[in-house]
């Protein structure tokens, strides 16, 4: 079922809301998904402490001056972690994603995750949202590892919680390295968005604001969300609509280009995978309308442009290189 699993953990006797007063670890918190957890739990006035591996970087200096705690940690540090979950009421994690020459290496991925996993439960915690990715097929590229943590953490909390959200909306900002996402620069006036996506074929987004709201429900309802699975998304425009709407919301227009196999191919085995998957008819199946009964306030392509992201986009594509004029 898209919305909800249940593991069969009794839940009965669970204490419906765990001490507000100490703190949610969050781990990955100078991130994005972390980053807009810390912030939202911040915001409701629930302590938090960030695991970081350099308290002076100024993403996590950040975080302090917003009132978190922050603790410095790592992964394959399992007395850091134990540290960082002394005292804490929840964890909010991420996948422990460790990529090497041949792309992500599943077994370090597991082990690092277990690691996380055990050192809360020597500490008592006993509430843990694990914050993942959306699932196409069991065997999609990049599962592997995360299933298998999906499942230790199953077995070991007692109040465990599973986000699988979709393709960020975030996304649209890019990233440094790779040929691919993002909004960039085309000849002329125009901007270009480049991915692997069917042009006119639904491609389902979230906004990480909502990744941390639901996170935030599941730390105020622990009892609610315990052995819960939700695959997460707000909205699923085609990829040209979505360009359209971006175009009209920055005032510059936009087009969308599908990369070609032979583009695709040159970034990764992974993602020439994925693409053959997604060409297949192999695609993210949340149920955008029963998250909404969960969370009204989920956020549409369009609403997350107009709160924030086309700002954040204009600034992204201004950066590369002058004004480009509007329309």
């Amino acid at each position: 079922m898209p919305v909800s699993t249940n593991h069969g953990t009794d839940v009965m006797t669970a204490r419906n809301a765990l001490d507000p007063g100490s703190p949610v670890v969050v781990t990955g918190a100078t991130g994005r998904q972390g980053g807009a957890t810390a912030r939202r739990l911040l915001a409701e006035g629930r302590p938090v402490r960030a695991l970081v591996r350099d308290a002076s970087a100024p993403s996590a200096r950040a975080l302090a001056a917003a009132g978190a705690q922050l603790a410095r940690g790592d992964l394959d540090d399992q007395e850091s972690l134990l540290t960082a979950l002394d005292g804490a009421a929840a964890l909010f994690a991420i996948p422990p994603l460790p990529y090497g020459a041949t792309g992500i290496e599943p077994e370090l991925e597991v082990a690092r995750g277990k690691r996380l996993i055990d050192a809360a439960t020597a500490k008592g915690v006993e509430q843990v949202v694990f914050s993942t990715v959306a699932s196409m097929a069991d065997d999609s590229p990049g599962r592997e590892g995360k299933a298998l943590i999906e499942r230790y953490l199953l077995d070991q909390v007692a109040l465990p919680t599973v986000l699988r959200p979709v393709r960020f909306m975030t996304n649209y900002l890019g990233f440094a390295g790779i040929g691919i996402d993002g909004i960039r620069r085309g000849n002329g006036t125009e901007c270009v968005h480049r991915h692997l996506f069917s042009p006119h074929e639904p491609m389902q987004v979230v906004a990480l604001e909502d990744i941390a709201e639901f996170a935030a429900l599941a730390f105020a309802d622990p009892a609610r969300f315990a052995g819960r699975t939700l695959e997460l998304a707000g909205d699923q425009p085609t990829p040209v609509e979505a360009a359209a709407a971006i175009g009209d919301a920055i005032g510059i227009p936009v087009r969308y280009e599908q990369l070609t196999g032979n583009e695709v191919a040159a970034i990764g085995p992974d993602v020439a995978e994925t693409r053959r998957r997604w060409l297949a008819g192999d695609r993210w199946h949340a149920d955008i309308e029963a998250l909404r009964v969960i969370h009204p306030g989920l956020r549409t392509l369009t609403g997350w442009l107009a709160e924030s992201g086309a700002a954040a986009i204009r600034e992204h594509v201004v950066a590369q290189g002058g004004m480009i004029a509007s329309r």
